[in-house]
């Protein structure tokens, strides 16, 4: 049976100058389903999500959202959407309440619904206790919440996330999560970026992974994981043996066992059929090739050897996010 689709882009492509900050993306989103844009700091998924909410035009190709492209209906998009921007655009000195009733003048609600839906908005956030009191005696995961319920006022059938846990306390993070999920037991489309791999795995129904502005792979977190196949076998080399690395490296691929080898800067992930039977192998090389192990790990595929297997690096960057 085929699924209702709510967003879908044709070889979108956003260029600046020589740089094109997303190149050629074509996916779909269905639906009622939380979907993920995944990459590190400059990989487009700001990009990608600024221009399904109309902030930018696409250089080429296409976005639609519920029916309409987001260039020549955008009027009409942003009636029917609700986003959450990663930078929090709050007034301390405002009360929780008081933000929902400027905003609810700013979208142009009716009196009568704005004074319906602002209380039950509050409840679902659990700001209700809170919702008098100005916004600077509120933590972080609270003006998140804030943020949350800010997206929800116009009732939106999509809602965008950008970031939506940044910055925030492990359990800030899972409070988030649950609201989340909340939204989409009501029925609400969800598409959201991050970078965070334990979040998309937790929340995605499907994720694509950006990097260099392409996607490099999309699917469930399960398919993904089980697309690699096998098992992971990484290795921590000792810090005076880091320059035999390579040696190993290419010791274990001509292994029949393994299926892919990915150096880091302290050892190495070997992609294997299984552990059990290749890891004697792996320790025979090593042993072979003089590089001490400080330490062995091996488990099943995650979502960060996921992402290292599509684009060949770890989805951490060390430099920060500028603009995308």
């Amino acid at each position: 049976m085929s699924r209702a689709v709510a967003i879908e882009t044709i070889k979108l492509r956003k260029t600046y100058g020589t740089l094109a900050a997303v190149d050629d993306l074509t996916f779909q989103v269905y639906a009622g389903e939380v979907f993920g844009l995944l990459g590190p700091n400059g990989a487009g998924k700001s990009t990608t999500l600024r221009i399904l909410i109309t902030l930018l035009r696409p250089t080429s190709g296409q976005a639609i959202v519920l029916g309409h492209d987001v260039a020549r209906d955008a009027d009409l998009v942003r009636r029917l959407i609700g986003y959450v921007p990663q930078e929090r655009a709050i007034d301390r000195f405002l009360t929780g309440r008081e933000h929902l009733l400027l905003l609810a003048d700013l979208y142009h609600l009716p009196k009568d619904e704005a004074q319906r839906r602002i209380p039950e908005l509050l409840k679902l956030v659990d700001l209700e206790a809170r919702a008098d009191q100005p916004a600077k005696t509120y933590s972080g995961g609270m003006k998140r919440k804030l943020d949350i319920a800010c997206g929800l006022l116009p009732n939106p059938k999509v809602l965008f996330l950008d970031e939506p846990t940044l910055g925030l306390d492990v359990q800030s993070r899972l409070r988030i999560w649950d609201y989340v999920r909340q939204l989409k037991a009501r029925g609400i489309t969800i598409v959201m970026t991050t970078n965070y791999l334990d979040e998309a795995d937790q929340l995605c129904d499907r994720l694509a992974i950006l990097d260099g502005g392409r996607i490099r792979a999309m699917g469930s977190p399960a398919e993904l994981k089980a697309g690699l196949g096998g098992d992971i076998v990484s290795l921590t080399i000792g810090a005076e043996d880091a320059g035999r690395i390579e040696a190993l490296a290419t010791a274990l691929r001509v292994l029949p066992m393994v299926r892919a080898v990915t150096a880091k800067p302290s050892g190495l992930d070997i992609r294997v059929e299984s552990s059990e039977k290749a890891l004697p192998a792996v320790l025979e090389a090593a042993n072979r090739t003089s590089c001490r192990l400080e330490l062995v790990d091996y488990h099943r595929p995650r979502l960060d050897d996921v992402f290292v297997a599509h684009t060949g690096h770890a989805i951490r960057s060390e430099f920060p996010e500028t603009e995308e």
